[in-house]
């Protein structure tokens, strides 16, 4: 779901963050994990499992598991801040990337509960013509497209000019009208319902959306929706603060020998659209992805429908085999199948994964990516591990 080019990560090297020194006292947590079970019968695999990320190269890493047996079992392990030597704390707080798409779907979707849009509106009833001109698709898809990435809109990441722009100026911070403007005349992948294949300029329109309907910031309601009634203590949007000064360092690898480089604040262009941007932790994102899965936030009628899966046409790569529902992806593994979402930033890697058969969630958060580094973390290899061993 990744797609971001070796070559601008590796120009980004020229001109990344130094390494700041920091007190401690930077990264305290203003509250604990009050929810945190220290006699999980799994809290000893989540220290292995961190363990042994840390030994091949991980700087840091937030865990949490939850089973309805045994409640919540969070923890750390690692450090926050190299440069600074300090310690990582399972309530820092750090970057998650596209996993706040499945909070966009949650979102659309209580609107619809709430009378206030449909599924299978068309999204020209919504966003304006100005909006959607040049992006081929726009005028003939629906909301439902949009939501599980059967709109075949062009996803506006790819395009090399937008790369070539983030290299310019790569602490830039990005409007959503700027990102929309790399998707115009740019060929759709297919036509409307044709196949499914990931493109965040989907979760744009969708925030976009949001904001029409609600009359105020689209990451407003999902603090008015989400964030305050679970509730989610750690969660914030970046366009809030862009960079809080207690988040976590990020680090990339982008010469795949581990010597990571400092991309704290190399994040600009998803700080105000729906498709990135998301700032939370390992425990909050379980807190949620337990919630939604067992029917404490949407409907039945609207989990049923988010879990209405898509196969596309073609398998890319060699992960696991992947349906496409709305906001979140089903996989299938040795445990039966999961439903999962996951999320980049530059420097950052989260993951959030729901097992309906043993009603048990796992979420991870590490403040580094790419390279060596996501064989480490996001592989399929690795993921495989971190099922088993919590798993079996």
């Amino acid at each position: 779901m990744k797609i971001i080019t070796f070559i601008l990560l590796t120009l980004l090297l020229s001109c990344t963050e130094s390494d700041s020194v920091f007190e401690k006292s930077n990264y305290e947590c203003s509250q604990v994990i009050d929810q945190n079970n220290q006699d999980h019968p799994k809290s000893k695999l989540v220290s292995n499992i961190m363990k042994s990320m840390i030994s091949k190269g991980v700087p840091g890493i937030l865990m949490t598991v939850h089973t309805n047996e045994n409640g919540y079992f969070s923890d750390a392990l690692g450090k926050s801040d190299i440069a600074s030597n300090i310690n990582i704390n399972d309530c820092n707080i750090t970057r998650v990337g596209s996993t706040v798409k499945t909070f966009t779907a949650v979102t659309i979707l209580k609107l619809q509960e709430e009378g206030k849009l449909k599924l299978d509106d068309l999204i020209n009833l919504y966003l304006p013509e100005n909006v959607l001109k040049d992006i081929e698709n726009a005028d003939k898809v629906t909301i439902r497209q949009l939501l599980n990435h059967s709109s075949g809109i062009y996803n506006y990441i790819q395009d090399l000019k937008f790369q070539t722009a983030s290299l310019n100026d790569f602490k830039k911070v990005w409007k959503v009208e700027e990102l929309l403007d790399y998707a115009r005349k740019r060929n759709a992948y297919f036509s409307p319902g044709d196949d499914v294949i990931y493109s965040n300029t989907n979760y744009i329109f969708l925030g976009m959306i949001i904001e029409v309907v609600e009359g105020k910031h689209f990451y407003e309601v999902f603090k008015d929706k989400i964030f305050n009634p679970l509730p989610l203590n750690f969660t914030q949007f970046a366009a809030i603060d862009p960079v809080p000064d207690n988040i976590i360092r990020g680090y990339i690898d982008i010469y795949s020998n581990l010597n990571l480089i400092n991309s704290t604040y190399n994040s600009g262009w998803d700080y105000f659209s729906a498709d990135g941007g998301l700032i939370s932790n390992a425990f909050d994102l379980n807190v949620f992805l337990t919630n939604l899965f067992q029917g404490n936030i949407l409907s039945d009628t609207s989990l049923k429908e988010m879990m209405t899966w898509t196969k596309p046409k073609k398998e890319f790569g060699d992960g696991f085999e992947t349906s496409f529902g709305l906001g979140i992806f089903k996989i299938e593994t040795n445990f039966g199948p999961a439903y999962l979402h996951s999320g980049d930033a530059i420097g950052y890697f989260a993951s959030m994964v729901y097992f309906p058969n043993q009603k048990t969630t796992i979420t991870w958060a590490v403040n580094a990516n790419y390279g060596k580094m996501d064989e480490i973390i996001q592989s399929k290899k690795s993921m495989e591990f971190i099922f088993k061993t919590l798993l079996e």
